[in-house]
């Protein structure tokens, strides 16, 4: 009998479920019971599985992968990589972001400004709410979340910061321990994170079903309507996105870690099929760690180290998207901004991309940050949210494949010799 592999069963559930969604819409229904619902209750039951998975994993894996480096040497300098890593990367996406929207400039059309022709989304008034008040002070919050006053609340309410730096340093000092306690520690978190690996390969088999009916309930709820007004804003993230994810990433894998995007691309594909399904980076952790590790060899010491913190603070496509946005805002306005000003743009968008992470609609919250930063009133967050939705799809993709470089990258430069997906023993 013929197997089909899993990415191809998932890109085969989202291909279906565009053409589920657009035929369905939100009203079509059997017996009383809309076929949107039904798509709502397995995405969200597939969701659901996915995030019970993240808290044990993440401590399990960063607790074994910190006591497996052992010294302060070691992992100080895997954590300079992996900063270094980060802040190159998001700083790029920034600078491409800006490069596309200076180009294409799709807040201004033959008539001038678009504010007036777009009109503002029925939810912007609750949008503006949500984000009154908020500012450059949110920036500093990362801080204080680092820190949590309790371990245990910090995980019930998804604080990934404060479990993450709880974690390291329970990996570190579990190897500061006498060597019988030692032992029996780094055995128990051991068999944590083996357990939970073969959790994530039993939900990963329902991942189809679970993909189909979250892009089967995007589609039915948003169509295709909402992108002829917001067409060149729409393409100008698209484009912009594309560049980092198909230009400077693959030139990273290759001339810095020597390894072939194309077999890069084929061992993240249901990764990142389920971040762009999930929308969450976080969501998508559990898939990742294994894509990594079982498809592109890269050792558990390293990827439980790098994945876990990136998908918390490396969000190369959320920085890319809050700089085009707030360049978008701005040209609707008929504002032109100049070189200190974008650059205020690139340096607030690099800090917010990493910091407001934990924040509830981080991306919008991160945009008003901006946009409170050069002066522009919030309400403009309205003109964006109409394809906001896909737009923030195809950013989590993009977020979760730079994690995935990253780990690469910096398994190489920390002299693994597992890694299977380099040039000299590609064969496409």
């Amino acid at each position: 009998m013929l197997k089909v592999k899993l990415h191809w069963q998932i890109l085969i559930a989202l291909g279906l479920a565009v053409v589920a969604g657009l035929v369905t819409g939100k009203e079509a229904g059997l017996f009383g019971i809309t076929f949107y619902s039904i798509y709502e209750f397995f995405g969200q039951l597939f969701l659901n599985a996915l995030k019970m998975l993240i808290v044990p994993l993440i401590v399990s894996s960063i607790i074994v992968g910190i006591a497996g480096i052992g010294g302060s040497g070691a992992l100080g300098r895997l954590g300079g990589k992996t900063l270094l890593y980060y802040a190159t990367t998001s700083l790029f996406a920034i600078l491409v972001g800006l490069l596309v929207v200076n180009l294409i400039q799709p807040g201004i059309d033959e008539l001038g400004p678009v504010k007036e022709r777009i009109g503002f989304s029925a939810d912007s008034a609750a949008i503006e709410a949500q984000v009154a008040g908020k500012g450059a002070a949110d920036v500093v919050d990362i801080f204080l979340r680092m820190v949590p006053t309790n371990i245990v609340a910090a995980a019930a309410n998804g604080q990934m910061l404060g479990l993450i730096f709880f974690s390291l340093l329970f990996g570190f000092f579990m190897t500061r321990i006498g060597e019988e306690y030692a032992e029996t520690q780094y055995n128990f978190w051991q068999g944590v994170y083996e357990t939970m690996m073969r959790i994530t390969d039993w939900v990963m088999l329902f991942a189809p079903l679970g993909v189909f009916a979250l892009v089967a309930r995007v589609v039915a709820a948003t169509g295709f309507d909402a992108f002829a007004p917001l067409f060149w804003f729409f393409l100008s993230v698209v484009l912009a996105l594309a560049l980092h994810s198909f230009l400077i990433l693959p030139l990273l894998l290759r001339f810095v870690a020597g390894v072939n995007p194309l077999r890069h691309y084929r061992a993240m594909a249901p990764a990142l099929l389920t971040a762009f399904s999930t929308a969450s980076s976080s969501a998508t952790l559990p898939i990742t760690m294994e894509c990594v590790e079982k498809n592109a060899g890269v050792s558990n010491r390293t990827s439980s180290f790098v994945l876990p913190l990136g998908a918390t603070v490396n969000m190369d496509g959320t920085a890319l998207y809050e700089c085009v946005a707030a360049m978008f805002i701005a040209q609707a306005y008929g504002i032109e901004l100049g070189f200190a000003t974008q650059f205020t743009i690139v340096v607030v968008a690099l800090l917010t991309s990493i910091g407001v992470a934990g924040i509830p609609a981080a991306s919008l919250v991160a945009i008003a940050i901006i946009l409170a930063a050069i002066g522009l009133p919030a309400e403009g967050i309205g003109l964006i949210l109409a394809v906001d939705r896909i737009l923030d799809m195809l950013r989590t993709t993009t977020n979760v494949f730079s994690d995935s470089c990253g780990a690469v990258i910096i398994g190489k430069l920390q002299g693994e010799r597992g890694i299977a997906v380099t040039v000299t023993a590609a064969r496409l």
